[in-house]
């Protein structure tokens, strides 16, 4: 508005430079920081399973082509206010009790307990890059063995400790953490994880400003940076949900199923929280009747 009528921009000059963070973590992650924080890593991920074998559609390429396709589901308003319900009852964020779903469902899906997957960090844990522009995030690995606790109730504590302390340990930068772990290099997949889970911001609405509006387009990059990444964030009190998926690995008819388990195990896990993690029901309504028709006709 400002820039429009040719006056001053009414912000505040900015105390530093994205060039004055760079050089302050330099500074700071030596020695007895960068040891305790690389410890804690370290220990974190000793052991962890390098992949995580979901089933795919199709053969794994040696190397990745990067090529990738996106669904979206919008979860009805009535199933989002559940979902806050039990974070608020449980002690834990709404972030938390989606992990703890998602990984509920590749713990299903792989029949691996060990689920490692990570999630962006925004990492602006100092208020003087509050309104810095510029790119702090930082990927964080967040591993859950699910053979520790067969309860859902039980898991969300779980997670609730484990994303607590990843946030405590998040000024290790990403690529620091791999030379250190030196993991075996493979050109098919990403070292450490190969899913995401991500937070987005609630869904900008439209803004007006001197006659012109702006509103948020989505955008197809036909892209995939992982083999799956679900990304979520709130819209008009309703829950979008959006997995990015690898087309070298699976068939849109396979993500638009595996977001019916999704949303399956979150309906499952609101009615009972106790259910051990292989009672959760996974199937969706159509699969269950289609299983009963197959078991008529045999």
């Amino acid at each position: 508005q400002a820039y429009t009528e040719g006056v001053e921009s009414p912000l505040p000059p900015l105390q530093i430079q994205y060039a004055d963070f760079a050089s302050w973590q330099r500074n700071w992650l030596k020695d007895e920081k960068l040891g305790s924080l690389l410890d804690y890593w370290v220990k974190q991920l000793e052991g962890a399973p390098p992949v995580l074998e979901l089933p795919n559609d199709h053969q794994r390429p040696a190397s990745r082509s990067y090529n990738g396709a996106k669904q979206s589901v919008m979860l009805p308003q009535s199933l989002t206010d559940e979902l806050k319900r039990l974070s608020r009852e449980q002690g834990v964020t709404l972030f938390m009790v989606l992990a703890a779903a998602f990984k509920v469902v590749l713990y299903r899906y792989s029949g691996q307990p060990d689920i490692v997957i990570g999630t962006p960090s925004a990492n602006r844990n100092q208020a003087e890059i509050e309104e810095l522009i510029g790119f702090f995030v930082n990927p964080l690995v967040l591993r859950t063995d699910l053979s520790e606790t067969r309860i859902f109730r039980a898991l969300l504590g779980k997670i609730r400790e484990t994303v607590i302390d990843a946030c405590t340990h998040q000024d290790l930068p990403f690529e620091k953490l791999v030379e250190e772990l030196q993991p075996e290099r493979d050109a098919s997949r990403t070292p450490l994880f190969q899913v995401m889970l991500a937070q987005q911001k609630p869904l900008m609405p439209e803004l007006e400003s001197a006659g012109v509006c702006f509103r948020p387009l989505e955008v197809d990059t036909t892209t995939a940076k992982f083999d799956l990444t679900l990304n979520f964030a709130e819209a008009d009190q309703e829950l979008r949900l959006t997995l990015e998926y690898s087309t070298d690995l699976f068939e849109a008819a396979t993500i638009k199923r595996m977001q019916g388990h999704f949303e399956t195990i979150l309906q499952n896990v609101l009615a009972q929280p106790d259910l051990s993690l292989n009672e959760i029901e996974m199937l969706t309504e159509d699969e269950k009747e289609q299983k009963i028709f197959q078991k008529r006709e045999r």
